[in-house]
Formats: structure tokens, C-alpha cells, sequence
């Protein structure tokens, strides 16, 4: 690992499976402003974790993948204020991130020791104008969708972009 990356905070995201990854991400490079778009779609679990748990954080998603895939369920439109995201409900997802908050106890900040609040944005950072329009648009067309979680990622944070730092598959059988 290279000194800078050293020094970086680290986040922890659920992969989407490959066709709802796809839809998310279209949805993102139609209605994201372009400058501000710099990560894929994704469901974020960690925030800004200390990079000094990096070696345990990559044992423990590596154990925690050998589990079946969470199931999860789009259930609605999430408005951001001045953008719109997906809620997602997944109980086994919040049991995995609550078996994490455990396990890195003493190295949490206050946003990444609560409950998420999962969900995919798919535009942020726009006049409130526009992000209710698209959530208008997205109300219309939009139905529940149910999948499963595709694995866990690490990122390394640098200052809007990330830098994958590894994936591990869920690889036990689907419930």
C-alpha cells in the first residue's frame, strides 16, 4: 500500500447486482450533474473509516461474503432535498452492518455507528426544482424490485474520488 493511501478514509459499499448496477448508473449519468458524478452507483454501510483498520476490515469482508446474498427490495423514491435516491430494505444487510459496527467498536465516527439508511442516489446536488421533477418522472414508472446484494467493497477516499481497494462476492447459496 502505497504512503498516501496510508493517510486516506476509508468506505465500506454494498455491490448491486449487474442489471440493477446498470439501471442505477444510467439513471446517474442521465440526472447527476456531470462534474459532480465521480463514484458509481452504490449503497454506502461505512463512511470514513480510519485507514489503520484496513487489514482487518479486508479479513472480515472476505468472512463476511462467504454468506448468501442479502435479499434486499426497492421501496420507493428517496428525496435528498436537492436530489433523488432509491430506499432500500434489507434486514440481513443492516444484520451484516450491525455485526460490523460490533466488531470495529472504538474506531467508528457518529455517522457510521447508527442504523443506515440504505438507499442508491441517482442525482444529488441539483436546484430542489429539478430533483422533485425527476422524482415525478421516477413515481410514474418506478415499481418495486427485489434482488440481491452482489458482495461488499472497501474504497479508499480521495477528496471526491474513490479508489477501489477490493471486492469480495457473496458466495453462499441464495436464500
Amino acid at each position: 500500500m502505497a504512503d498516501s493511501a496510508s493517510s486516506v478514509p476509508l468506505l465500506v459499499t454494498a455491490e448491486l447486482p449487474s442489471k440493477l448496477f446498470a439501471w442505477a448508473e444510467g439513471l446517474r449519468r442521465a440526472h447527476f450533474p456531470p462534474e459532480r458524478n465521480k463514484v458509481r452507483a452504490h449503497v454506502t454501510l461505512f463512511h470514513a473509516l480510519p485507514p489503520s483498520v484496513e487489514g482487518e476490515l479486508r479479513r472480515m469482508l472476505a468472512e463476511l461474503a462467504r454468506a448468501p446474498p442479502p435479499p434486499a427490495r426497492i421501496v420507493g423514491l428517496m428525496p435528498l432535498g436537492g436530489g433523488t435516491a432509491f430506499e432500500i430494505a434489507s434486514p440481513e444487510l443492516q444484520a451484516l452492518h450491525a455485526e460490523m459496527v460490533e466488531r470495529l467498536h472504538g474506531v467508528l465516527s457518529v455517522q457510521d455507528r447508527g442504523r443506515p439508511k440504505l438507499h442508491v442516489t441517482v442525482q444529488n446536488k441539483v436546484p430542489p426544482a429539478e430533483a422533485k421533477a425527476l422524482q415525478a418522472a421516477l413515481a410514474e414508472a418506478w415499481r418495486p424490485d427485489e434482488f440481491a446484494f452482489a458482495g461488499l467493497s472497501l474504497h479508499r477516499y480521495l477528496g471526491g474520488r474513490w479508489e477501489d481497494a477490493g471486492t469480495w462476492p457473496f458466495r453462499g447459496p441464495r436464500r
